[in-house]
């Protein structure tokens, strides 16, 4: 079983990556179940519309998570009730429109696979406590009695409190990754118990930019030109980042995992 999880798209040069290029991974790669977050995938790099997440869908991903952006364009509070493949953090406020997690079925319809989405708590909008809340959901969904895999998108700012829910899923979900940064971190591994963990899967976006935005203007902003706009996203071509599980099916844990990149300026 192989499972791709994606980080943060960002604006239009990650869409349309993921548009022209992501079915041929998933047929070279031979991946059963996409994830990806999608919280930036709007134009202007904040938010998701209907006709974005529709549009990704049909480019082969199966669930979108999102994060403390995902109520930005506000056709996705709508939207989001009718669409239980786009998630929205579990731990926002009780009420909030749609669902923080789902159980869907692979590729190949063989595999129950549970996604979790989490906001993290430190420099992040109020949320509810996020380590009490992945506790309900580990009494909620259990691996192998609930669901064959089961994995966890931890949308947060702190490589701190990433690592630390990390070890807290450690033999309990098949992967736990980290997204929100946009920067890629090196520390993709499986942990002591079991579980595929990487801190950051960073962005499919333009990484010749400031986290997706365009660079020049975001050097206006740090040096304090008068003349500096509002931040904008980068144009031109994007990498796709993120990364690869092979899950075991027995066990639901992972057997291994592989940092992903295709495109732009990072490489495999």
């Amino acid at each position: 079983m192989k499972i791709l999880i994606l980080g943060d798209i960002f604006s239009t040069p990650g869409v349309e990556i993921l548009k022209s290029k992501l079915n041929e991974i998933i047929k070279n790669n031979k991946i059963d179940f996409v994830i990806a977050n999608g919280e930036n995938a709007a134009e202007n790099g904040l938010g998701i519309s209907k006709d974005i997440a529709n549009a990704l869908f049909q480019s082969g991903i199966d669930v979108i998570t999102s994060g403390n952006h995902i109520w930005d364009n506000k056709e996705a509070v709508d939207y989001i009730s009718k669409e239980p493949r786009l998630l929205r953090p579990q731990n926002l406020p009780a009420g909030s429109p749609g669902n923080g997690y789902g159980i869907y079925i692979s590729k190949c319809k063989k595999f129950k696979i549970a996604v979790i989405n989490l906001m993290g708590n430190v420099f992040m909008k109020k949320s509810e406590d996020v380590f009490n809340e992945a506790k309900n959901m580990q009494e909620k969904i259990k691996l192998k009695k609930d669901v064959d895999f089961l994995i966890v998108d931890f949308h947060a700012e702190t490589t701190s409190e990433k690592q630390a829910m990390g070890h807290f899923y450690d033999g309990k979900a098949t992967a736990l990754v980290g997204t929100h940064t946009h920067v890629p971190t090196a520390d993709a591994r499986v942990l002591e118990n079991g579980t595929g963990y990487q801190t950051d899967l960073g962005m499919c976006g333009n990484y010749n930019s400031v986290i997706g935005m365009d660079k020049n203007n975001s050097l206006m902003k740090f040096l304090k030109n008068k003349e500096a706009g509002k931040n904008f996203p980068a144009r031109g071509e994007a990498t796709i980042s993120g990364l690869i599980i092979e899950g075991n099916s027995t066990t639901g844990l992972s057997k291994k995992v592989e940092q992903f990149f295709f495109g732009g300026i990072l490489k495999q």
